[in-house]
């Protein structure tokens, strides 16, 4: 039998539905209680309101949040690029492999230390908040590695994501029509029962347009939904696509024109930024700021992998969000929860409302505004996923 429980004297609480709370995106409801009935949510409202349940926690004048949703992320690897960081950083050439670097690595990895890094980071996420997480694979580029990655992953995960098509494998180095042959046809039949998603990295030195769709066109039918990273590093036409294909989420984003924001304004896309990868590169920022303003429905994520963005933590990439993309920390957070849920196509998660799935976190904080005030700070204090304190 399930048991009930109701977090009190919660200082503010983010529940993401206007109409619960005080008419602004994040439906702030303040002096707030809300109660958890198994794994879901059942009432929310004034802490004085809330009814009688068989547990009781008092949140001592904190603020509560939907847990994160990372929705883009590359965990399934092995080693790591420190050294190709340090010289970045230094002002040094580095000619090391990037990302085939990793896949030698990984290629080399068990199936328990593939799952044991996984699992590592997964448990760092949780710590700083996020309850919800898709990951990829694309660090095997061989049928057998892309599908062992998907088998590991969705063992923890249901937003799992197949990304044979990260870059061309060395092996089909100087035959990238193979590749995108091999990706849409084998690879493909391996990996499609171990996937919701099908990902490819759209981008000069990765997979062109046309490659691009084929291979997007081929997973949907396999029943797999689209995503792409699109317009990361230059204009391309990666935004355009996903469009086109109705993918759920456009990620990177950093490199647009008007018509790009224009197209994604009025689609069911969610541009999903990245900020980690912009601060690990020192690359151009995204302007979330245009995109919000022409209406485009955004999300944070970590994009957490060895290369380009080495955090699993959504708290770091809100600061950077409002210190860098020009968010209000009331549209990084909302972007971190509901955007995030929005570019998995869920509703039942980044909000708490009744019915939605009981992920919350506890700050050690009175307003969630600390996440982007305080950065660096370690204020997530309490976590429960699936109605559970994890935390």
């Amino acid at each position: 039998m399930s048991s009930s429980t109701v977090i009190t004297n919660i200082a503010t609480l983010v529940t993401n539905d206007p109409s619960l709370g005080d008419g602004s995106p994040l439906g702030l409801i303040q002096d707030a209680a809300v109660v958890i009935d198994g794994d879901r949510v059942a009432w929310t409202g004034g802490s004085s309101k809330a009814p009688a349940t068989d547990n009781r926690v008092d949140a001592g004048g904190r603020a509560v949040l939907p847990g994160f949703v990372d929705s883009h992320s590359h965990l399934v690897f092995a080693g790591d690029r420190t050294q190709e960081f340090n010289a970045r950083m230094s002002g040094r050439s580095y000619t090391a492999g990037g990302i085939r670097t990793t896949v030698a690595a990984t290629r080399a990895a068990s199936d328990a230390e593939l799952e044991a890094n996984l699992t590592r980071y997964l448990a760092e996420g949780l710590r700083q908040g996020t309850t919800t997480f898709e990951t990829k694979s694309g660090y095997g580029l061989t049928v057998e590695d892309e599908s062992r990655a998907l088998r590991i992953a969705a063992r923890h995960t249901d937003e799992v994501t197949y990304l044979g098509a990260h870059v061309v494998s060395p092996e089909h180095a100087d035959d990238p029509a193979g590749y995108v042959a091999l990706v849409t046809g084998e690879m493909l039949d391996a990996c499609a029962p171990h996937a919701r998603w099908i990902d490819v990295f759209c981008e000069k030195g990765a997979f062109d347009g046309d490659q691009a769709r084929a291979i997007l066109t081929a997973g949907r039918a396999k029943g797999l939904q689209p995503r792409i990273h699109a317009n990361q590093l230059s204009h391309g036409p990666g935004v355009q696509l996903a469009v086109e294909l109705d993918a759920a989420s456009a990620d990177h984003c950093t490199h647009l024109t008007d018509a790009d924001v224009d197209a994604l304004a009025n689609s069911r896309t969610v541009a999903t930024l990245l900020p980690g990868a912009e601060f690990s590169t020192r690359a151009e920022w995204p302007d979330a700021r245009r995109l919000l303003d022409a209406g485009v429905t955004v999300a944070l994520s970590t994009d957490c992998n060895p290369g380009s963005s080495f955090t699993s933590s959504v708290p770091f990439c809100i600061a950077l969000a409002v210190r860098d993309m020009r968010m209000t920390p009331d549209e990084a957070v909302w972007s971190a929860t509901a955007g995030g849920a929005a570019a998995l196509r869920r509703t039942d998660i980044g909000r708490v409302a009744p019915g939605a799935r009981a992920d919350l976190i506890l700050l050690d904080a009175p307003s969630h505004v600390h996440l982007a005030y305080r950065p660096g700070v370690p204020l997530v204090t309490g976590v429960w996923r699936r109605g559970a304190r994890v935390l």
